[in-house]
């Protein structure tokens, strides 16, 4: 009765670590069939914005030459999309997104988008611009000192702990694989301050003509101001394809993360499409009750890579919508005109462009005589990770049974 009890509750602690991380909860839904290409439940439109996903949770509309940022077109608030007239090409499949952008990485075309420049909320999806901006800054070899800030962030979805040293490196494999918001706030603070890790965001993304987005905190959770376009989530994709170390820490499948001495933590990656979509390169989810799911994503297949964004999605849909334009996009893929194209980042030294970050505090720092241990070579899905809790269980189990029968015999010994 107690092995029942006991395998009762560490099923509910798994059910509620999902229903408190409803990032896992989108990975999990996806996992149980959700979001394999074809096969959905969702309602979908045609195309045009659904009655039925009001409110569409726009924040804003750019103006005057941002508006159209990239190409007239794309001041559009509809979907934007240039069939041939020649020959036949896939249609634009339905998705059902307040505002989305499919655009090739290499050549910079976008491919079709809807209401590319309305500024939404980014929900964890600013992580991507998070960390673009503090990689070039920090080394990964430091170690940062968690603050109570960091700690008493909500949700804390790593744990990290006041006053304990994790190493950077450490850090951003966290925040982008289960998204840990405390890791976020620890990777800014290390600049200096938080304010001054939030303004490397903003200083990027004015480098990267991103004029649609502002940053507040560098997690994406809700904060008055802060904004973005599926535009703008598309350049920073792309910068984030030319980092080699954003791509090592964001294609990790599964790792070890120190949270303390002799206690580590599973980190199993949020973004089931690196597994699940042939050519998958990255990607990172967010969700939060006012920006709805949001998604950025990247794929490569036969020398193309494509970039796809999605904001304000139904929750759990990110991932079969995602899926759908990047098929579409490879697809019709230098068989349609472009509606538009992501703009160069700005050149160093011109007008606009961002100063050079100083040195981090962070970099001064010694190691800690305890490094986390992090390996993206472990190939672990949620999958995996639900077959060994219940391996676990049977383990413990098993112990349980044999102490007790080693307990009976000593008894019955002793009574003799």
């Amino acid at each position: 009765m107690s092995a029942r009890r006991g395998l009762a509750a560490m099923a509910a602690a798994v059910f509620a670590m999902v229903a408190g991380h409803p990032e896992a909860a989108a990975a999990l839904a996806f996992t149980a069939g959700a979001g394999h290409g074809g096969q959905h439940h969702a309602p979908a439109d045609s195309g045009h914005r659904s009655r039925h996903h009001a409110p569409t949770g726009l924040l804003g509309q750019a103006s005057g030459s941002d508006a159209t940022q990239g190409g007239a077109q794309l001041a559009s608030h509809g979907t934007i999309v240039n069939y041939p007239l020649a020959s036949h090409v896939p249609k634009l499949p339905r998705v059902r997104a307040s505002a989305f952008v499919i655009a090739d990485a290499r050549t910079g075309q976008v491919l079709a988008a809807r209401d590319p420049h309305g500024w939404y909320r980014p929900a964890s999806t600013l992580k991507v611009l998070t960390a673009i901006s503090l990689i070039p800054a920090l080394n990964p070899d430091a170690t940062t000192v968690a603050s109570h800030e960091a700690h008493t962030t909500e949700p804390n979805d790593v744990g990290l702990k006041t006053g304990q040293r994790y190493k950077i490196s450490g850090l951003f494999r966290a925040m982008l694989t289960i998204s840990a918001n405390d890791a976020a706030v620890a990777l800014a603070q290390s600049t200096g301050s938080l304010h001054q890790g939030v303004a490397l965001m903003n200083a990027e993304a004015r480098k990267l003509q991103a004029r649609d987005t502002v940053a507040r905190d560098p997690n994406g959770l809700d904060a008055p101001g802060q904004r973005t376009s599926a535009y703008d989530e598309a350049l920073i994709a792309r910068r984030a394809l030319a980092l080699p170390a954003f791509l090592k820490y964001d294609q990790t499948r599964s790792a070890l993360f120190a949270l303390k001495p002799r206690h580590r933590v599973g980190l199993v990656n949020q973004n089931l499409l690196l597994s699940r979509y042939r050519g998958d390169i990255g990607g990172k989810i967010g969700w939060t009750e006012a920006a709805g799911a949001t998604y950025v994503g990247m794929a490569r297949r036969h020398h193309q890579t494509l970039i796809v964004t999605l904001l304000h999605c139904p929750p759990q849909t990110e991932f079969t919508y995602a899926t759908r334009l990047l098929n579409w996009g490879f697809a019709v893929d230098g068989r349609i005109g472009p509606a538009g194209t992501l703009v160069s980042p700005l050149a160093p030294g011109a007008k606009g462009a961002a100063p050079a970050p100083q040195p981090p505090h962070a970099t001064k720092n010694p190691p800690a005589r305890r490094q986390p241990v992090a390996s993206g070579n472990l190939k672990v899905d949620p999958g995996a990770v639900a077959v060994g809790f219940l391996a676990l269980a049977g383990i413990l189990f098993t112990g349980f049974v044999l102490y007790s029968r080693r307990s009976i015999a000593r008894s019955r010994r002793r009574r003799a």
